[in-house]
């Protein structure tokens, strides 16, 4: 009986050895290959690349779209690749614009001809590349509008520590014909001056710019600073009672936030208000809900103490019944979600009441400025500027 157990055992295990499944592809249980582009990568990498006038023009098409649509005057590696030229808020078109020599074919030769990084390792030349446009890398132009439309640039990177002062790459061109590239230092004082492009990380483009808001919805009229209302017939009329709009009609900033390496400023401008109110019982007043308007202003470092049109409807049906809004502004520094929980007052029976509200923002955030605003005060400083911390604005309390 243990010999007849002893044979059965050997058979199966021969048939389990005979059924054995070989796996011929390790690699396929491999993930792919991490690439970790520096910014200092790039920004060596593009000066050793030929850029010529086809090329200077290629990213100063993109960085001046960027601006037009309300974004900082930036070029996404994203872009660069899939859609040449197109600016942040741009509509995608595979291809981008007809260009003899786009930047990305550059880039693409350079690393098949020498895939070297500057640091030393070997990189595989598409892997680089998708690296590359899966990134928020991108060539930021400060003052771009001053460019005269030949100079070459300095092309530098954000050292990431705050520093006001960083190397750069300058080219040139000699007599002789030969291009030539020099280390040199680069600050914002070059900047405003000459072209520099710097290489440094993307922080705005998952955001909707007001001037985007306009051009989506036709309500908001056709941008380029077109005050933001609605049309009058779809306000609503109760009992010929006349009520107002707020606007925020400028923004002026009166200090750049953070080093000129990451770019320019954008401040949310968020506001919490009860709208639409004629509650005429504690009941009713349980009926309403606050709402919470956020809108995007990129301003850009050469816009400082330049009044910024704004033009937008912050409270559009501010009844008489409502005291108070909340108003809040901040510099976007990023940072996990929390929320400043505040309250806008309305008032029922004669009795006071405070609504609470839930405004949104980030943990890393600077808080420009928090508070209540009245509506006493907001008609009695109508079209007059106030000051908000490092901002000045300038409210209008429209009436129908």
């Amino acid at each position: 009986m243990k010999a007849r157990i002893i044979i059965i055992a050997s058979l199966i295990l021969s048939a389990a050895v005979s059924c054995e499944i070989l796996d011929n592809d390790p690699d396929r249980h491999v993930k792919d290959e991490e690439v970790y582009v520096s910014l200092n990568d790039v920004a060596s990498m593009l000066a050793d690349i030929p850029i010529g006038a086809g090329q200077l023009n290629e990213v100063h098409n993109a960085v001046s779209s960027s601006s037009d649509n309300g974004y900082d005057e930036e070029y996404t590696m994203k872009d660069l690749f899939t859609s040449p030229g197109s600016g942040v808020g741009d509509l995608q078109v595979k291809g981008g614009r007809a260009y003899e020599k786009p930047l990305r074919d550059l880039i693409e030769e350079y690393l098949r001809s020498a895939p070297q990084v500057k640091s030393g390792n070997a990189v595989d030349p598409d892997l680089f590349m998708n690296a590359l446009t899966d990134s928020d890398i991108q060539i930021y132009w400060p003052y771009s509008e001053n460019w005269d439309g030949e100079q070459m640039p300095v092309i530098t990177f954000d050292p990431e520590d705050g520093a006001d002062a960083n190397i750069g790459y300058e080219l040139t061109v000699g007599d002789d014909g030969f291009r030539r590239v020099e280390e040199i230092v680069v600050d914002e004082e070059m900047a405003v001056s000459r072209p520099v492009w710097v290489i440094n990380r993307n922080s705005d483009a998952g955001y909707t710019t007001l001037e985007m808001l306009r051009r989506e919805d036709p309500e908001w009229g056709e941008g380029g600073g077109n005050i933001v209302i609605r049309p009058k017939s779809s306000l609503p009329v109760k009992g010929g009672t006349s009520f107002r709009s707020l606007m925020l009609k400028e923004f002026t900033m009166k200090r750049n936030y953070d080093s000129w390496f990451t770019g320019a400023s954008e401040f949310f401008v968020k506001t919490g208000a009860v709208e639409d109110f004629y509650a005429s019982t504690e009941a009713e007043m349980r009926l309403y809900s606050p709402t919470v308007t956020d809108f995007l202003v990129v301003v850009r470092r050469d816009q400082i103490n330049q009044p910024v049109p704004f033009n937008a409807i912050l409270v559009s049906e501010w009844t008489d019944q409502v005291d108070q809004c909340a108003f809040m502004i901040t510099e976007d520094d990023g940072g996990t979600i929390t929320q400043w929980i505040c309250s806008a007052l309305v008032r029922v029976e004669s009795k006071s009441y405070g609504i609470e509200i839930s405004i949104p923002c980030h943990s890393r955030d600077d808080i420009v400025w928090r508070g209540q605003l009245s509506r006493k005060w907001l008609e009695a400083n109508s079209n007059l500027q106030g000051h908000f911390g490092d901002v000045d604005l300038v409210f209008e309390v429209i009436e129908y």
